[in-house]
């Protein structure tokens, strides 16, 4: 069974690889974000308290997110493994998904760091042409990235359970990288 963590700053390309390698493997990409708006849209119990807190413009609770996250690892698809993107983003987060993990008898996951210089991701948002994406506001959520971020790495390196990639080739060398470490898991 394949189950796999992506951690990576944005524009690390940690979408494209995990949608790539979701659809090599048959097995499903999930995105916190994709799982929020689609418990909202079908209003789920989660999905109708998770937006109030989008439409008062807040947060959504992490134990809200974990829920979502939880639920969303019950569904029939995921038995033959997952590919998270954006969930754990917190150590407690992390904790959370072991302790879920070992309740239901799986085993833990791989965690994949795809490592890309700053300079790098800075150019590849500016790229895509966002109106929010200056480079100032880039440079700031990559200061609160590695923040955050930063302890979750050491927690997943401290379990060896942490694979860096560098990031910083062709999108299909990354592809090809990663094909390689996972086939093993």
């Amino acid at each position: 069974m394949t189950r796999i963590i992506f951690l990576g700053a944005p524009g690390a390309g940690k979408g494209t690889q995990a949608q790539t390698l979701a659809e090599h493997w048959k097995i499903p990409h999930i995105s916190t974000g994709d799982i929020l708006r689609s418990a909202i849209q079908e209003q789920t119990p989660l999905g109708v308290k998770a937006k109030s807190f989008v439409d008062s413009g807040q947060l959504v609770p992490s134990e809200l997110v974990q829920d979502m996250v939880e639920e969303r690892l019950q569904k029939a698809d995921t038995s033959s493994g997952w590919i998270l993107d954006g969930f754990p983003r917190t150590v407690d987060q992390a904790a959370f998904l072991d302790n879920l993990l070992k309740k239901k008898n799986l085993g833990g996951a791989l965690v994949i760091n795809l490592d890309v210089p700053d300079d790098v991701v800075v150019d590849r948002l500016l790229e895509r042409g966002r109106k929010d994406d200056t480079e100032q506001v880039i440079r700031r959520r990559l200061e609160i990235y590695r923040s955050e971020t930063t302890p979750l790495i050491d927690y997943y390196g401290e379990r060896k359970q942490l694979v860096v990639i560098n990031g910083n080739k062709s999108a299909e060398e990354v592809t090809s990288n990663l094909k390689d470490l996972t086939v093993s898991c």
